[in-house]
């Protein structure tokens, strides 16, 4: 079960990567696909300086998320595939926080929006992991 393991969390790690790529593409060259409330940031009644920095953040936060998924993918390929225990545990916590980070979006901004892209990776990393959880009996 540990390649199960590997491979599922590395082909979901690809899929985030491309994932958050293809939202940096948005935020700098598609800003006619970057919508807010139903519409596209470009037909937004605000000004060309807030439909900048609304792109802006779309684009730093792909950057970080990008960055979070190299060393996720980093510690996949490497560390975790050789059986190293702390490998696991710091993916869970790691994807974990994402989630408990990305929750009270629904509360305090009363919008599921983002929800998705942190629950989703948490949900298919918690899989992977249990597929070979036997490895920290040993």
């Amino acid at each position: 079960m540990r390649k199960a393991s590997w491979i599922l969390l590395t082909v979901v790690g690809m899929l985030w990567l491309t994932s958050t790529l293809f939202s940096s593409v948005i935020a700098y060259h598609r800003p006619q696909q970057h919508f807010v409330a139903g519409k596209a940031v470009l037909e937004l009644p605000v000004s060309d300086d807030v439909k900048t920095a609304i792109r802006a953040q779309r684009g730093t936060a792909a950057a970080y998320a990008a960055a979070f998924v190299a060393l996720y993918l980093l510690v996949v390929t490497g560390p975790y595939r050789r059986g190293d225990k702390w490998a696991w545990w710091a993916l869970l916590v790691a994807t974990a926080v994402l989630l408990v980070l990305t929750l009270p979006r629904l509360h305090a901004l009363g919008t599921p929006l983002g929800v998705g892209a942190a629950a989703l990776p948490f949900g298919l990393t918690l899989v992977g992991l249990l597929l070979d959880v036997r490895r920290l009996r040993t």
